[in-house]
């Protein structure tokens, strides 16, 4: 088995998981779109908008942890084996499992131009198959950078990649709320 292929396979198996979870949403009416949640929260927009506003930031490193990962194997060559420990990070994709406080620059604005998030959305997680597809021997394992969310200390670039897919799938289980507290609503 070559090095990182169960890590390579389960995060590309977590931006299809995002993607197949978000995208829906896109789609909702317009009425659930701006549903608010009785608690004052987000709406179905706002929640899609904070996924690629938090998806953006987390391109950043992603793409220099990425180039730099790429450029260290060409001069010592990728690991032989080994793989990257993505249960570190299953809080991550749990909406509510840890408490954190995003920074106001991930805070979204009123009214979204949702076809404009969902492009973001589609370009962001095409971009990241593109870094996998650039990565396939391990190389993401060569970079590490901390990652202050949850206490999860340093995170090799496959990491960093499947935390994004993560952070999306634990917005979904708040859209999904938004609806049934919507369609509750409505039903009164």
């Amino acid at each position: 088995m070559a090095p990182y292929e169960n890590t390579l396979r389960e995060v590309r198996a977590a931006l299809e998981a995002a993607r197949a979870g978000v995208d829906p949403y896109f789609d909702a009416p317009p009425e659930a779109l701006g549903y608010r949640p009785a608690d004052g929260g987000w709406t179905t927009a706002q929640v899609l908008e904070h996924i690629t506003l938090t998806s953006h930031f987390l391109m950043i490193v992603i793409r220099k942890s990425t180039a730099k990962a790429i450029q260290r194997a060409a001069r010592s060559g990728a690991p032989e084996s080994g793989e990257s420990d993505l249960a570190l990070l299953a809080d991550i994709g749990r909406h509510g499992a840890f408490r954190w406080i995003r920074p106001e620059h991930m805070e979204p604005g009123e009214e979204p131009d949702l076809p404009a998030v969902r492009e973001r959305f589609h370009q962001q997680l095409d971009e990241c198959r593109g870094f996998l597809d650039a990565m396939p021997n391990g190389e993401g394992a060569l970079i590490q950078v901390r990652m202050s969310v949850n206490n999860s200390g340093k995170l090799d670039v496959y990491q960093w990649i499947y935390f994004l897919a993560q952070h999306a799938l634990r917005h979904v289980t708040q859209m999904e709320g938004n609806r049934e507290e919507g369609g509750a609503e409505s039903r009164r």
